[in-house]
């Protein structure tokens, strides 16, 4: 045996040392006497056989490794051979460095630097080798290697800067690393190497936020000196001579939650440790952060390294030495468990096994044992989640806490004025107004105040995600407002944390929201839940309407209903704003539930003398309503009776009085008549056979189009009834001819010409521009009356008409995708603004607002609205103008 079964068996893996130290020997017969006499060497090499499969093979097959373990402190010189001299080379290096970092000579950041130098000597060799071909390239390395905190299996991110060809410089490269050059000006589809003004115009016009951030760890490594130095003062100038402010970390978050979530999503949460929850990525994310908002007024942060940023930023205050110093601790220790797991085979592997053999092995490399008391892989496992929890927690607070800090206490570590720039990153625009508010919501000894105090980070993380963190903050402070409320609120969020991060995204959306809230406190229980936002059945929300309208005072049977009316109406925004709606549910159809069931129950309470029903028309007839919708209907009676006429419309008028209200305060529901037979002229109530002899005698084209919306909704069932067979017959088995076709066309003609109302952008109007929403309900109506296919509402229209052969699949999927993004937006736009508005708005801060409320930005919403609507205005001239 070449070394004493003591050693073995105190490694980590005493089978592999076993089998190892066999071949070893038989490849290398004088391998007995030098571990028996050099120590180091003996320890290097039962280190490297227990770690890594790779490394271990590398020591019995290369003679020179043994040489190579024997003088950890001797750097081999690289070679001016060829690729294969140089792959070689690499090996052995990688060897040293392992065994170096394994018996423990070195520190993680030394092991990182070693592993970028490494890669940078490749580089330069691989230059070299390259000759003329490339010889006006440099090369920069970019990621963990620009920034000397390599790992043993990482990809080594480039670019390449200059004139000439790269492609030699990879192929001899990739003999030793993974060379990725995917982080280049518009990545793979982008030319692999650009000159210096190439890269200064692409980062003046075009690059994202996200590539500027990774301008932090850009290292030039290889090729001219002076290209070099020139390329570095230039990305020195874009990283800190850009503004990074709300949106711009908006952005970067965004990219952020999404990985995570495509983490979450494969199961790997817990285990992945580099983008799970309290993982690599996590601190390293924050301290990037940090740097961009603070780097431009303080150089010292401008360091690539993030164990030496994390110490510059407690230095200068802008962490608390406590937080930075749990984070290197997390930050360390998450590193070292990723290089252990790398070393095994040399492979991208960044989360923890789960099978009992790999995480023993995984456990006992990093130094844990089996005793009496516990087992190495459940005191590793223990660790584990205790520096992932540490680092998630600290993670989630560090960009607020030592805000809080700074406006509460007199010798907080973060001056005022960083804390202003810090804020106005995250998007307060006002800090002496958040000061205020953080010190209202925090005043006084109270439970509340106190629970307060500690939620407030997470609190105004929260905030700082939503689309008007100001905004959202001020809401927080109304809500709050009076002991009795706060301690409501405070009450709330500590038996919900859900309800509060929630209520941060409802309140810094909308206004009209959070005045709900204010009027309704118990709303604020329902955002704790999904099932609780689930918007109601019609049945439902019919007998609550019913019970409303069972005081006895008309006024109090109007304030019930606009009660009801305004709970429901935050349950489907809400809902609609955190993307819980249940499936098969849309903001259109819960709407038009609840406005039915408002209509039966007002319809009951003015107590008809007659059989009487209500006909929705419009967007309430095809179960589309917006937030900004009023009810267009038309109420039909039974006068077969007789002498019901004057009764009938005093029915009526009864009804509309408790919808509309006396005052805009009082109103219920605005309710609007004027698509009866005679419009404005005719009665309120029409009788049943008066309308039949109306369509036969007087009923234009336009009346007719209008009733291909129509749908009966409440009242008498035989009515509706009557009415349904009175359409039916008159709309869709008359005849509609080619004269009749060329009138809708004309009609459509005179609409487009009509101006659109000052303030609203023509070129972005959601409902009268081109390939908007009038556009495709326009050309989907007419399609319907050609092809005789009834249908109120238009998505199942356009699909009734996909099936009979009147559409083809593809136009019918660009006017339903112009049709989703039209109505959501306007919808989205009500809630944001807190009024009607019906093109994306033309002040920038307004849309910016808009924009981030539907997770995109002011220019990419714009952008989306171009697409779908020229896509969708190029089918309606062609099926709905017959171009």
């Amino acid at each position: 045996m070449l070394v004493a079964d003591e050693e073995v068996d105190r490694s980590a893996a005493p089978a592999a040392v076993r089998t190892g130290l066999a071949q070893l020997g038989e490849a290398e017969p004088s391998s007995a006497v030098l571990l028996a006499e050099q120590a180091e060497l003996r320890h290097a090499v039962v280190a490297v056989l227990a770690a890594s499969r790779s490394l271990g093979r590398v020591v019995v097959t290369d003679g020179m490794a043994l040489d190579v373990l024997g003088h950890l402190d001797r750097r081999p010189a690289p070679p001016d051979g060829d690729a294969d001299d140089l792959a070689r080379w690499k090996r052995l290096e990688l060897l040293r460095i392992a065994a170096r970092d394994l018996t423990g000579v070195d520190d993680l950041p030394t092991t990182g630097r070693l592993l970028a130098h490494l890669a940078d000597e490749v580089l330069r060799q691989a230059h070299r080798l390259a000759g003329a071909r490339a010889e006006g390239v440099a090369v920069v390395a970019m990621g963990k290697a620009g920034a000397c905190e390599l790992n043993y299996a990482s990809d080594v991110d480039l670019l390449f800067v200059g004139d000439g060809d790269a492609r030699p410089i990879l192929e001899a490269g990739r003999r030793c690393f993974r060379l990725d050059a995917d982080l280049r000006p518009e990545g793979r589809d982008g030319p692999l190497v650009r000159s210096l003004d190439s890269y200064e115009a692409y980062w003046d016009r075009w690059a994202d936020t996200w590539e500027f951030q990774a301008l932090l760890k850009a290292r030039p490594v290889a090729g001219s000196a002076d290209l070099q130095e020139r390329f570095a003062q230039a990305a020195e100038r874009r990283v800190w001579g850009q503004p990074f402010g709300a949106e711009e970390l908006r952005s970067v978050r965004s990219m952020k939650a999404r990985a995570e979530a495509e983490v979450a999503r494969k199961g790997l949460a817990t285990r992945e440790l580099k983008r799970g929850r309290g993982g690599i990525r996590d601190i390293e994310f924050a301290v990037q952060l940090l740097q961009l908002v603070h780097g431009r007024a303080d150089e010292d942060l401008r360091t690539p390294a993030t164990l030496d940023a994390l110490a510059e930023l407690a230095g200068a205050g802008y962490v608390g030495e406590e937080d930075a110093r749990l984070l290197a601790e997390a930050y360390t220790f998450l590193r070292i468990v990723e290089h252990r797991l790398q070393l095994v085979d040399e492979a991208q592997v960044h989360a923890v096994p789960t099978q009992p053999a790999p995480l023993q092995h995984l456990a006992r490399v990093l130094g844990y044992r089996d005793d009496e008391r516990t087992t190495a892989v459940a005191r590793f496992e223990a660790e584990l989640v205790r520096h992932q929890t540490v680092a998630r927690s600290i993670h989630e607070r560090l960009f607020f806490r030592p805000l809080l800090e700074a406006f509460t206490t007199s010798d907080g570590p973060l001056t005022i004025e960083a804390a202003r720039e810090r804020l106005s990153a995250l998007g307060f625009t006002d800090a002496e107004r958040t000061r205020q508010a953080v010190l209202e919501l925090t005043r006084g000894m109270r439970r509340a105040s106190r629970l307060m105090n500690a939620l407030l980070p997470l609190l105004l993380e929260w905030l700082s995600e939503s689309p008007d963190p100001d905004l959202g903050l001020l809401g927080l402070r109304t809500l709050a407002t009076g002991s009795h409320r706060s301690a409501r609120l405070a009450e709330t969020f500590r038996e919900s944390p859900e309800s509060a991060r929630r209520l941060c995204t409802v309140a810094g959306t909308s206004r009209l929201l959070t005045s709900l809230v204010e009027r309704q406190p118990e709303l604020l229980g329902w955002l704790a839940d999904d099932r609780d936002l689930a918007p109601l059945e019609r049945d439902e929300l019919l007998s609550r309407a019913r019970a409303a309208m069972a005081v006895r005072d008309p006024d109090d049977r109007a304030a019930a209903l606009q009660r009801l009316r305004q709970a429901e109406l935050f349950r489907i925004a809400a809902a609609d704003l955190l993307g819980v709606l249940p499936s098969g549910s849309s903001v259109g159809s819960s709407l038009s539930a609840l406005a039915e069931a408002v209509l039966e129950a007002a319809l009951e309470a003015a107590e008809p003398p007659v059989p009487m029903a209500v006909v929705a028309m419009g967007r309430l007839g095809g179960r589309e309503l917006g937030f900004a919708s009023d009810l267009d209907v038309v109420l039909f009676h039974d006068e077969r009776g007789g002498g019901a006429g004057a009764e009938a419309e005093a029915a009526v008028s009864r009804f509309l009085k408790l919808l509309r209200g006396q005052t805009p305060a009082q109103q219920v529901w605005d309710v609007d008549l004027d698509l009866r037979p005679e419009g404005k002229q005719g009665r309120l109530a029409a009788s049943l056979t008066g309308f039949e002899s109306y369509l036969d005698r007087w009923a234009a084209t336009w009346e007719r189009q209008a009733l291909v919306r129509g749908r009966p909704c409440a009242g008498d069932r035989a009515v509706q009834a009557w009415w349904q067979e009175i359409v039916d017959g008159w709309v869709w088995r008359r005849p509609f001819t080619e004269d009749d076709a060329r009138e809708v066309r004309r009609m459509k003609a005179r609409v487009e010409r009509e101006r659109i109302p000052p303030g609203e952008d023509p070129a972005f109007h959601l409902k009268l521009g081109r390939g908007s929403l009038a556009d495709v309900e326009w050309t989907v109506q007419l399609l319907q009356l050609q092809h005789g296919v009834p249908g109120p509402a238009t998505l199942p229209a356009l699909a009734a008409l996909e099936a009979a052969d009147a559409i083809d699949a593809e136009d019918a999927a660009v006017l339903a995708a112009a049709w989703r993004f039209c109505e959501a937006t306007r919808n989205r736009w009500f809630l944001v603004k807190g009024a009607p508005g019906n093109s994306l708005p033309t002040q920038a801060d307004q849309l910016s607002r808009l924009a981030r409320s539907l997770d995109t930005t002011a220019a990419g919403l714009r952008n989306d609205y171009r697409r779908v609507t020229r896509r969708a205005r190029t089918v309606v001239e062609s099926l709905f103008y017959a171009r």
